[in-house]
């Protein structure tokens, strides 16, 4: 959170010395205040680890956004075809994450996807409860929601 504030500092004064309060100069100072950040790193522990976010937020993104893809294409294909290929079920998945943050996270990234809605968590906050419009195959099911548990977690840790 430091780094950010940092960086958002960095980049609001590359701003106002330049003199030109566009968009694309915030993020040229927002880029070169990350930049900065990034060098400067191994010396000021309150930065530690401020330089791998970006990188895996970037990786999260298009991670997230070709789940996003074929999984509309999925849903899609089952709509406009004749036979129904959607075979609904409900499974529970054990959750890594442990706070509120991170559970509501996870659950409002599993519901984002077409094809599966998150549907609730147990009173101990260990699982979590998901319909899934196609279970054909639970344990493929079970290991792409570990691995976007996995991604979005790690981009807090």
């Amino acid at each position: 959170m430091i780094g950010a504030a940092w960086n958002l500092l960095l980049g609001v004064a590359w701003v106002v010395l330049t003199g030109d309060f566009s968009g694309r100069n915030l993020l040229a100072g927002l880029t070169f205040g990350y930049l900065v950040l990034a060098l400067i790193q191994p010396q000021v522990p309150a930065l530690a680890g401020y330089a791998q976010r970006l990188p895996r937020l970037i990786r999260f993104v298009g991670f997230f956004f070709k789940e996003l893809l074929l999984a509309n294409l999925k849903v899609a294909f089952d709509v406009v075809t004749p036979p129904w290929y959607m075979r609904p079920g409900v499974i529970a998945m054990p959750l890594k994450a442990r706070s509120e943050f991170e559970i509501a996270l996870v659950a409002n990234l599993i519901s984002l996807t077409p094809g599966t809605l998150s549907l609730d968590v147990s009173d101990d906050r260990r699982v979590l409860y998901i319909h899934a419009m196609f279970l054909d195959d639970e344990a493929e099911l079970r290991r792409n929601l570990a691995e976007l548990e996995r991604r979005a977690l790690e981009l807090f840790h």
